[in-house]
This record gives structure tokens, C-alpha cells and sequence, in this order.
């Protein structure tokens, strides 16, 4: 299955579609809790879903880096759980114009959900004034749609550059990128052929997406094109902001590209794996 729904959507189409599940997917790399920003202030009638404990599986090991993908059962529970069902329409956003909530939208489009993304995120719909309410979910908010049926991620949307001959594009900063001081994963550097993609190129200045244009052409001086986007592979630390990449390459109007889970923070915990600084 295939979404009908494009990947990026602004304000009004979530107001002119009250049957879709808001989600609000805050999370912070510094340790600040995504659940108290929701419960301060969030779009009407939003859930908030856990990036560590439903998107993600952490009894696994190292070299699958800090945010590998949760097993099926438990990514159909969780979104059961949250209202989401098979034939959901999902529109997720966060404060840091995608980081956080594409992870969700990549996750439900590789199974075929209708999943996007809200340009611009919490900034965007607050900047419009429409209306946000403080506090949890309403009860009823939660498990009233059909379940989610639970089936694994398709091979074809996920990645090992240990295995596959693609484009790689690191979607860290372009400091991690060259091997400057890293405090949050193992080693310094990069994947040994990678090329710099900072998930924050593909945003404009006031944190809303690039054009199509602006990004086709963007991702083509990277090296995808039609021939190689199916093949291209986006990382970045942990799986989270390299799905900004997949979804922006996707808005260009490119197949989606595949996504390297373990990403750096896996790649970098095997000694046996090469490391590249620099350029």
C-alpha cells in the first residue's frame, strides 16, 4: 500500500480534516521532557506519543544503535493504544520542525499509512492562532478507532551500508559530519563515503519546509536522482533525523529513501566498522 496523502501538509489542511489523528511527537536529544511541553500546551484534541517507548525498542544490542525500530506488536499496541488504527489519517508535528515527528510519519508510510507531517509544526499552528488546549488527552480520545494491524517494517524502506552500494546522506550536523568533538555517540566522524545532509538544510529559516524545487535540486547536487533515489540511504545519529531527509527527498517529488536505523550511534559502537573525519 501506498499513501495518498502527501508528506508534508500545512495548517489548513488539518483543520479541513477533523477525522485525523494529531500527533504530537516532542522529544528532546537534551533530556527535557516531550510530555511536559505537550502538557503545557498542544493543537486541540492532539495525543502525545512516546519517541523512546513507542517508536523505539532498547533491548537490543549496541551495534543497533539508540533507537532501533520497535517490534511490530509493539508499534500496533501503541498505536492502537493512541487512536490510530489501519485506515487512519495521521497528521504528526513537534517544536524543531520535524525532528522528532517524522520519525512517526516515516515509520506509518513504509506500512502504508496516510501519514504526514505538519509544516512548520507547533510554531506554525500557534502563529495562525487556531486553538490548543493544555493538559492529557481526553480518554476518549484514545483506542476508539479499529486496531492497528500489527506486520513487520518492509525490507525495502530500511537499509545496512555494510551490505548496500548506495548514496549515504548524514543528516547530522555538518560538525559531527567532519569529526569534530562528539559527546553523544562512541567515535567522531562519519560512514566511510557519506556525504553531509544536515536534517536543518531542508527548512527554511522560519523552520517551514523548502520548496519541491528548492529540494529537488538540493538532493540532486547530493547525487539523487530518479535512478538512485529507491537506493539512496539516509542515517543520522540514532534513526530520528535522517527521516527528515526521507520526507523532504520524497516532497521533491523522489521515491522515498531507505533509512539506516542503527545510524551512527550503531555504526560507531563496532570497532570493526571504518571511520572516516573530514570532508
Amino acid at each position: 500500500m501506498t499513501p495518498t496523502v502527501a508528506p508534508i501538509v500545512d495548517c489548513q489542511f488539518l483543520a479541513d480534516h477533523p477525522e485525523a489523528v494529531i500527533a504530537d511527537v516532542r522529544w528532546y536529544l537534551d533530556g527535557r521532557s516531550g510530555y511536559d511541553a505537550f502538557l503545557a500546551d498542544h493543537i486541540s484534541g492532539a495525543v502525545w506519543v512516546d519517541l523512546d517507548s513507542d517508536l523505539s525498542r532498547h533491548d537490543l544490542a549496541a551495534d543497533e544503535g539508540r533507537h532501533p525500530l520497535p517490534d511490530p506488536e509493539h508499534f500496533a499496541q501503541a498505536m492502537t493504544r493512541l487512536g490510530i488504527g489501519d485506515e487512519s489519517l495521521v497528521v504528526a508535528y513537534d517544536d524543531a520542525g520535524g525532528l522528532s515527528a517524522g520519525r512517526l510519519v516515516v515509520m506509518l508510510r513504509m506500512l502504508g499509512v496516510n501519514a504526514a507531517l505538519l509544516n512548520g509544526g507547533f510554531a506554525a499552528w500557534q502563529d495562525q492562532q487556531r486553538t490548543t488546549d493544555a493538559g492529557s488527552a481526553p480518554a476518549a480520545m484514545q483506542g476508539t478507532t479499529p486496531g492497528f494491524t500489527a506486520r513487520p517494517f518492509p525490507t525495502e524502506s530500511l537499509a545496512n551500508p555494510l551490505v548496500d552500494q548506495a548514496v549515504l546522506l548524514d543528516a547530522r550536523s555538518h560538525e559531527r559530519f567532519v569529526g569534530q568533538a562528539d559527546a553523544v555517540d562512541p567515535r567522531p566522524g562519519h560512514i566511510p563515503g557519506a556525504r553531509s545532509a544536515p536534517w536543518s538544510a531542508v527548512l527554511n529559516p522560519d523552520g517551514t519546509f523548502r520548496s519541491a524545487q528548492d529540494l529537488q535540486s538540493y538532493f540532486a547536487a547530493l547525487g539523487v536522482t530518479d535512478e538512485t533515489s529507491s537506493s539512496a540511504i539516509a542515517y543520522c545519529g540514532s534513526g530520528v533525523s535522517a527521516c527528515m531527509n526521507i520526507l523532504a527527498a520524497e516532497r521533491a517529488g523522489f521515491r522515498p529513501l531507505r533509512l539506516y536505523v542503527a545510524s551512527w550511534s550503531g555504526w560507531s559502537t563496532n570497532p570493526q566498522n571504518l571511520v572516516q573525519t573530514g570532508e
